[in-house]
C-alpha cells in the first residue's frame, strides 16, 4: 500500500495505481473561505477539514488519496464583515459534480466529502443525493462536528457543540498552528448574543443577524490546544470508521432506472 495519501503530491502512474484498487476511497475536503471574527484566518473551514481527512486517510490502513480542499462553499451569509469568497449553490453543485466525473474519469468508483462548513451542510446533502442517482456511486459526506458531536460536546467546556471561530475552532487552531490564532483580539471577538430561532422552522439569516458585531458564534476566550486535540482524535476515529464500514459503501440503488419497480 502506498505510503503517500495526498493526491497532489502523488505522480499520475502512482494515482492510476491506487485506483486499480476497487476498495481505493478518495477523500475531497470540502470548506469556505470567509470572516472567523477578528481572531482566525478566512480559510478555517477549508484547513481544519482537510487536517481531519489527512490524519484519517493516514490512520485509516486502506487505500486513500485525499484531494487538495474545495476552498470556496456557501457563504454568502458572512459578507457583511468581509474577507468572504462565496459560491452560489448552482455552482457549487457543478464543482462537485465535475470533481466526481474526473475522479471517475480517474478510475475510482468511492468518494468520501468532509465537510467543515456548516453552510455546506444542506447543499451537500441534495449535492450527494443527486450525483448517487446520476453517477451510481457510493458517495458519502461528513461535517465534521456532526461526526463526533457527542464527543467534542464532552470537551468543551462553555458550549455544547462547535459554532462558529469559537471554543471550538480556536481550540482546532491552537493545536494545529498556533501562530495562526491572533490571541491578542480574542477579547474583542464576543458578538452581542442572539436568541436561535424557533425550531423546526428554515429562512435565510445572515452573520450580522445571528452574530452581530463581530461575526463570531460561541466563546473562544476557552479555548486550549488540549481541547483541540481531544477534538482531532475524536473526529479522526469517527472518520476511520466510516471509511471502513462496508454499509456505507455499497453501491446506490438505482430507483431511477427505467422498469425499477418491475424488477421486484
Amino acid at each position: 500500500m502506498a505510503t503517500e495519501i495526498r493526491w497532489e503530491r502523488m505522480t499520475a502512474p502512482e494515482l492510476k495505481t491506487l485506483a486499480a484498487d476497487p476498495e481505493a476511497l478518495v477523500v475531497l475536503p470540502v470548506g469556505s473561505l470567509e470572516q472567523h471574527g477578528p481572531h482566525l484566518p478566512v480559510w478555517t473551514d477549508s484547513f481544519c477539514a482537510h487536517a481531519f481527512a489527512t490524519r484519517a486517510a493516514e490512520a485509516a490502513g486502506i487505500p486513500v488519496a485525499v484531494l487538495p480542499p474545495m476552498w470556496m462553499g456557501l457563504s454568502e451569509h458572512h459578507f457583511p464583515f468581509g474577507g468572504t469568497i462565496s459560491l452560489d449553490h448552482a455552482t457549487f453543485h457543478a464543482v462537485l459534480r465535475c470533481v466526481v466525473r474526473s475522479i471517475m474519469a480517474d478510475g475510482f468508483r468511492r468518494l468520501l466529502i468532509v465537510n467543515g462548513h456548516g453552510g455546506n451542510i444542506e447543499p451537500l446533502a441534495v449535492s450527494v443525493r443527486e450525483m448517487a442517482h446520476e453517477f451510481g456511486v457510493p458517495i458519502v459526506t461528513t461535517t465534521w462536528p456532526m461526526a463526533a458531536a457527542q464527543a467534542i460536546g464532552a470537551i468543551l467546556t462553555t458550549q455544547p457543540g462547535v459554532q462558529h471561530a469559537c471554543e471550538g475552532e480556536t481550540s482546532l487552531w491552537l493545536a494545529l498552528d498556533a501562530a495562526q490564532v491572533r490571541m491578542a483580539r480574542i477579547a474583542d471577538s464576543l458578538s452581542n448574543p442572539v436568541p436561535n430561532p424557533p425550531a423546526g422552522f428554515s429562512r435565510f439569516w445572515s452573520f450580522e443577524e445571528r452574530a452581530p458585531r463581530t461575526g463570531v458564534r460561541g466563546d473562544p476566550r476557552a479555548a486550549t490546544a488540549e481541547k483541540g486535540e481531544a477534538i482531532l482524535a475524536a473526529v479522526v476515529e469517527a472518520l476511520v470508521r466510516a471509511m471502513r464500514d462496508p454499509a456505507l459503501w455499497s453501491l446506490p440503488d438505482p430507483v431511477w432506472q427505467a422498469g425499477r419497480a418491475a424488477a421486484q
